[in-house]
C-alpha cells in the first residue's frame, strides 16, 4: 500500500505540469486558474460534507486561511502558468522541486529554525543544478527569445518562494489544530473567490473553455492533482512520516521531464542530465536526515 501511495503521488505530480501546458492559450491565466480552484474547491467541500468532516474554520483562522489561499491556491499557480508560455513544462517542474531550499530559509525567518549545514550544500547542488539545465536555453537564444526565458525562470522562482510561504502559513494552520484537508478546501474556495475579484477588477473575459483537451486537462487539474494528490501524499505521510514522503519530489521532476520531451520538443542536452542530476541531488541531500514536520503538499 505505501508504495502505491508512493507511485500514484509521483506520477499525479510529474504529469499536473504537462497538463498546465495544454491550457496555455485562448484562456486567459487568471481564468484558467480560477476554473481549476473553483472546480477542486467544490470537489474536496462536497466530498468532507458527504462523509460528514466539514467543519468551518474559527473566526480568528480566517485571516490565515485566505493567507494559504493566497500563497497556495491563487498567485503561485498565476506565476507557474504563466512561466509555462516561456519555459517547457518539465524545466518548472525542476524549479518548484527545490522549494524544499525556500523552506528552510522561510522557516528560519519565520520559525527562527537553524539553517542544518546539508540545507547550504543541497542549495549549492540545487542552484548549480538548475544552471546547468537552464544555462543553454537561456545563452543560446538573443533577443526576445532569451528574455522571454529569464521572465520564466523569474515567475517559476516567485511561484515557488509564494509556495514556500504558503508551507509556512500551512504550518501555523496545522498548529492551531486545523486539519489539511480542511485548510485547503477551504483555502481553494477563498482562492477561487480572489481570482473572481482579480478577473471583475481587472476585466479578463470570462473564456469558456475552448476545446475537449483544455477541459480535460482542467479537470485533471482539479479533481486528481488538487484533491486526490492532495488526498494521497497526506495518506502516505500518516503511513510512512512527512519526511520519506517528500521523497517523493527528488522523482517527480523526471516524469515531467520525460512528458514534456514526448509532447513539447524538450531537447536534451548533456548540461541538462548532469544539471537534473544535481538538482535532484540536492533534494536527497535535504532529505538525507529525516525530520518530523516538513511538508511538501502536491
Amino acid at each position: 500500500m505505501n508504495a502505491l501511495l508512493f507511485v500514484a503521488t509521483v506520477l499525479i505530480w510529474g504529469t499536473t505540469w504537462i497538463a498546465i501546458a495544454m491550457q496555455v492559450g485562448p484562456v486567459p491565466v487568471l481564468v484558467s486558474v480560477f476554473y481549476r480552484f473553483a472546480v477542486a474547491a467544490l470537489v474536496l467541500l462536497a466530498g468532507l460534507a458527504l462523509a460528514g468532516r466539514l467543519r468551518l474554520p474559527g473566526a480568528r483562522d480566517w485571516p490565515w486561511i485566505g493567507a494559504q489561499a493566497l500563497c497556495l491556491f491563487g498567485m503561485n499557480f498565476i506565476c507557474f502558468y504563466s512561466a509555462a508560455a516561456y519555459l517547457p513544462s518539465g524545466v518548472i517542474s525542476v524549479i518548484f522541486s527545490l522549494a524544499t531550499l525556500f523552506n528552510a530559509v522561510n522557516a528560519r525567518i519565520f520559525f527562527g529554525e537553524r539553517i542544518a549545514p546539508r540545507a547550504v550544500l543541497a542549495s549549492i547542488l540545487g542552484v548549480s543544478g538548475l544552471a546547468l539545465l537552464l544555462g543553454p536555453q537561456a545563452a543560446g537564444a538573443s533577443g526576445a527569445m532569451g528574455a522571454g526565458t529569464i521572465r520564466g525562470i523569474g515567475l517559476a522562482c516567485l511561484g515557488t518562494m509564494l509556495f514556500s510561504l504558503g508551507n509556512m502559513v500551512s504550518r501555523r494552520n496545522s498548529a492551531a489544530g486545523i486539519s489539511p484537508l480542511q485548510a485547503n478546501g477551504w483555502g481553494m474556495a477563498c482562492g477561487a473567490l480572489y481570482l473572481s475579484a482579480l478577473i471583475a477588477l481587472t476585466g479578463t473575459p470570462m473564456v469558456a473553455p475552448p476545446d475537449a483537451r483544455y477541459l480535460w486537462a482542467m479537470l485533471y487539474l482539479a479533481v486528481v492533482g488538487s484533491v486526490i494528490g492532495f488526498t494521497t501524499y497526506l495518506m502516505m505521510v500518516a503511513r510512512i512520516g512527512s519526511a520519506r514522503a517528500a521523497y517523493a519530489t527528488v522523482l517527480f521532476p523526471i516524469v515531467a521531464l520525460l512528458l514534456s520531451t514526448a509532447y513539447e520538443g524538450y531537447a536534451w542536452h548533456w548540461q541538462a542530465v548532469v544539471g537534473l542530476g544535481l538538482a535532484l541531488a540536492g533534494n536527497l541531500v535535504m532529505f538525507s536526515r529525516p525530520r518530523a514536520g516538513r511538508a511538501v503538499p502536491a
